[in-house]
């Protein structure tokens, strides 16, 4: 049964640690709100085709590394210093340690090739440290680094990963179980695997992502993650700390139909919306932007229109971010999230970055547009049906 959540706990937004192919938290903002692109055409693993791709720097980024780097600015950004031995950590990626796993089994095969029949049989001498590339060890390394004796979650939930991982911290201050949580995602997936497969299903565009266009060719894969500190609002006034906005609720479903299609029917996406909605006790009429998850794929983008148009026939403004960022898979949501904020910290909606010719009748941002907003929704969609819709107010 669907009902509002308790609203006797308030979870506000005090802190934000972001990375993209655009830069650091204000960085990304700016150039995003200047329709500035940070995808380039690179070429990481010889053995493939150069690719438009979102990269922080000229070479695929590591997971370790990130995630440090986003923790660290999020508890910066909210004015905390560790340890903080209370604070619950969600921290997912839906790729997490793949490139390092793919490293390995390189390194493998290319030893025994030397070696011959002097080679070993076993791979198990080059994982001395395979302990630290377990899929979980994002989470573990964020909560090493604030020093917590608190829950630590690792969500996946392919590109639903981001806005699950918030969930899960709002969850965890509206239960009760802490009354400040670090949460969020972050993604390395420019590995030599990930490429072939995408290129495999033809989704990978060939020149850049422009998402809702006419001419869309598929996704960009790009690398980044954004981390959130939440907190109880009354802890947050006692601290004084500056809120970003208000977390007001979730809304998670499951196709349980395809492993890399959405259901065509869209009930259980349009539930995911619905239930945040109601959860969060805002009506449809009342939010004033949509982030789109808007992946620049023919399939993902018609049914994304389709079902915002179903919901929010009288339109709404909207836009996608990756054509600006790449798509950052399960961290996608989570630099949806920042974004978000960021337009209700400014009252400036972000632009559509890459859509010239759109192919659906909605009210699509074309260029930073000054707005009064209030309440916002962002939305993402993942493999295996996942669906995930989250409410965010000033």
């Amino acid at each position: 049964m669907i009902g509002k959540l308790d609203r006797g706990v308030e979870v506000v937004v005090t802190g934000i640690g972001m990375i993209s192919a655009l830069g650091n938290l204000c960085q990304s903002w700016n150039h995003l709100i200047s329709s500035k692109c940070g995808i380039r055409l690179y070429q990481p693993f010889p053995e493939l085709s150069p690719r438009p791709l979102g990269l922080i720097k000229n070479k695929p980024a590591q997971l370790t590394a990130l995630t440090r780097k986003v923790v660290a600015e999020a508890l910066q950004d909210a004015n905390l210093k560790p340890p903080l031995p209370e604070i619950g950590v969600v921290i997912g990626s839906s790729r997490s340690y793949q490139g390092q796993w793919e490293q390995l089994a390189r390194q493998y095969w290319q030893e025994k090739s030397i070696q011959g029949k002097n080679a070993s049989n076993s791979p198990f001498p080059l994982l001395s440290d395979w302990l630290q590339t377990l899929p979980n060890m994002a989470a573990i390394i964020a909560a090493r680094l604030v020093g917590t004796a608190g829950p630590v979650l690792a969500p996946m939930a392919a590109c639903a990963t981001g806005i699950w991982a918030i969930a899960q911290g709002f969850e965890l201050i509206r239960a009760r179980q802490c009354d400040r949580v670090v949460a969020g995602a972050v993604e390395a997936p420019i590995t030599p695997l990930t490429l072939a497969g995408f290129a495999k299903m033809g989704v990978l565009a060939k020149t850049g992502a422009y998402p809702f266009d006419q001419h869309r060719e598929g996704l960009v894969l790009g690398e980044g993650g954004a981390v959130f500190v939440l907190e109880e609002a009354s802890l947050a006034r006692r601290r004084g700390a500056r809120v970003y906005g208000r977390i007001l609720g979730f809304g998670l479903t499951n196709d349980a139909c395809y492993a890399t299609s959405p259901n065509l029917q869209e009930e259980s996406a349009l539930a995911a919306v619905k239930h945040c909605c109601q959860r969060s006790g805002i009506s449809l009429s009342k939010v004033d932007y949509i982030h789109a998850h808007g992946t620049s794929t023919q399939l993902n983008d018609e049914c994304e229109a389709q079902l915002i148009q179903r919901l929010f026939p009288a339109g709404v403004p909207v836009s996608s971010t990756k054509g600006a960022t790449g798509h950052t898979l399960g961290a996608s949501g989570a630099l949806g999230v920042a974004f978000c904020l960021m337009a209700l910290q400014h009252q400036v909606l972000p632009p559509c970055v890459g859509l010239r010719e759109p192919a659906f009748a909605l009210d699509f941002v074309r260029e930073a547009r000054q707005f009064l907003v209030e309440k916002v929704l962002c939305l993402s969609f993942g493999f295996g049906g996942q669906n995930a819709s989250i409410a965010l107010g000033r």
